[in-house]
């Protein structure tokens, strides 16, 4: 396409036609990240009331393989509707990804508890959530495409970016819906039957994305496509069976989405589990101080959009894997110090140490949640990490009892095969004696006032929520560097034929696989080390091998034609 036409695609406003595209694809899209958001947000409650036949640590375990199997299963998605889409059409294949998704929500919010129909509560759980997962897999990609394909030449950057504010926007309507439910109902009738609600609303937001989208025609170039007969007739196998497009999927995966990924989780996933989990943030203030950092960073999407329509996506997205590599530590590290400054104190004054056989101790890696660790010094590196303890490991003889020692004092663990049972009451008592010699060693109890609490939604102009909102509003900017412009990115690499199919794999693995295991890598790695920082050396790690190959083998495509070889 030529300099001049570009330029005048660039130049005009949107059409009436295009600004319904985009609102129509978006709108649909924030819904099903709104409904996929919902498990993540109430997961622990969700683990009581579908799990509650087992103990609470094996509970646990099953409400995080439900949430992880909607990740794992996402790239799975993007194959059936990927194919789908390229051969029936953008359209209707992201109208059954939206109808699966609100359905399945609605019916989490209908679901018969454990008490009431036992284990066949959570067998209906974790089917509905892969579900999820598998509509989840197959929407982003029909909706980036459909929108890019509508884009004039020079502006897919900007008018994709508003796709790219989804995710963001699902997650911040599903954090508004539970904190205004909670607020409303109080705490006990939200936890009995009021955490129902925000999945039984789904539904009027599924009618209102269903009736948006019937209204849309199909994508121009789809139509052209198939008016001409060069669509594929299988496209998986020409997506990821043909040498020359599965090596731009690999380097579209490892070169763009790997990176992308990880920060995109870390910024708005790993920053919440940090604060709530290992600070000790209440749950209310939490949410609300990443809902005001996805308020103010938002815009960041559009920005970085339209400017990668003017300097390329991929020095974009290498800068926000850059930027985030070099300043993860120090950010959150600050992150500590202001949201719990007692802890902080003391995690940097009072020595803890974990004496244990070296053979004894494993890395604790189990992001499926199905795994066990028994060992004395899994369960005492297990309890340090929930505890939020940093530690050093000193070796013992074999044949030992692994213990905790905390100052002057000892706590001696113990092997969970061997108590049999007695299990979870033997944890729950280490856990308590353990707490008590941290507590007595200078550690802040649980009703610790230093720890950041806010009051109501606009108690953000004292000191320490302010700083606290200005970290997480710059993880937001990195999440949008990455994130704004990958979805043009990505549609730019394949040709329309494969293009549903070719963008959506590699976008899923590297946001399903590569995002979705970071707390799980995350946890292992910190019970490994005794170390609360040393689990962001995993998005680290990613995002500087995104930074490596994408300078070496992505290609710039800001001013690619798509439509150029859709006839060979």
């Amino acid at each position: 396409m030529s300099t001049s036409v570009a330029a005048a695609g660039a130049a005009r406003p949107m059409t009436r036609e295009e600004k319904k595209v985009i609102v129509a694809s978006s709108l649909g899209t924030v819904f099903e990240w709104y409904d996929f958001y919902l498990y993540g947000s109430l997961a622990a409650i969700i683990g009581a009331k579908f799990f509650g036949q087992f103990d609470p640590t094996t509970r646990n375990i099953f409400a995080l393989l439900a949430f992880a199997a909607g990740f794992l299963v996402r790239p799975f998605g993007a194959l059936v509707f990927g194919r789908l889409g390229d051969l029936v059409g953008r359209k209707y294949t992201f109208l059954i990804t939206i109808v699966i998704m609100g359905t399945s929500t609605f019916l989490v919010g209908i679901l018969p508890t454990s008490d009431q129909i036992g284990i066949t509560a959570a067998v209906i759980l974790i089917i509905l959530r892969l579900l999820q997962g598998l509509a989840l897999g197959g929407e982003y990609g029909g909706a980036a495409t459909y929108v890019a394909e509508h884009a004039p030449q020079g502006r897919r950057g900007f008018y994709t970016s508003w796709i790219q504010t989804t995710a963001t926007m699902g997650l911040f309507l599903s954090l508004i819906v539970i904190l205004f439910t909670r607020t409303i109902l109080g705490e006990e009738a939200f936890a009995d039957w009021g955490w129902r609600i925000p999945f039984l609303i789904s539904v009027l937001l599924l009618g209102i994305s269903v009736w948006i989208r019937l209204q849309l025609q199909e994508s121009p170039a789809f139509q052209k496509m198939k008016a001409e007969g060069t669509g594929s007739k299988a496209p998986l196998s020409e997506a990821f069976g043909q040498w020359k497009n599965a090596k731009i999927a690999l380097i579209a995966l490892l070169g763009l989405t790997a990176g992308q990924g990880v920060v995109w989780y870390t910024g708005q996933f790993y920053a919440l589990f940090f604060l709530q989990s290992i600070l000790k943030v209440d749950g209310y203030t939490a949410n609300l101080l990443i809902a005001w950092s996805l308020i103010l960073g938002t815009g960041g999407f559009i920005l970085f959009g339209w400017l990668s329509d003017k300097i390329g996506r991929k020095p974009i997205i290498l800068a926000g894997c850059a930027l985030a590599a070099a300043t993860y530590f120090p950010l959150f590290q600050t992150m500590t110090r202001e949201a719990n400054p007692a802890l902080y104190q003391a995690q940097q004054t009072i020595p803890v140490t974990v004496v244990a056989p070296a053979a004894d101790c494993h890395f604790q890696f189990n992001p499926t949640g199905t795994a066990t660790f028994t060992s004395a010094c899994d369960i005492a590196k297990a309890v340090l990490a929930n505890l939020s303890v940093p530690y050093r490991s000193e070796v013992s003889p074999p044949g030992t009892v692994a213990a905790v020692r905390v100052g002057t004092a000892s706590v001696a663990s113990f092997d969970a095969t061997q108590a049999g049972a007695e299990a979870p009451a033997r944890r729950a008592a280490f856990t308590r004696e353990l707490t008590a010699a941290l507590t007595a060693a200078g550690y802040p109890a649980a009703a610790n006032p230093s720890v950041v609490k806010m009051a109501h939604p606009f108690d953000i102009f004292r000191q320490q929520p302010a700083v606290i909102i200005g970290i997480l509003f710059i993880l937001v900017i990195y999440v949008t560097m990455v994130y704004g412009p990958i979805a043009a990115a990505l549609v730019e690499l394949f040709p329309t034929r494969i293009r549903y199919s070719g963008m959506s794999l590699p976008y899923h693995i590297g946001n399903g696989w590569f995002g979705g295991l970071l707390p799980a890598t995350a946890f292992a790695l910190i019970a490994a080390t005794g170390d609360i920082y040393y689990g962001l050396w995993y998005p680290i790690v990613f995002a500087i091998m995104t930074l490596i190959i994408g300078i070496i083998f992505v290609p710039e495509t800001k001013d690619r034609d798509i439509f150029a070889n859709d006839g060979r």
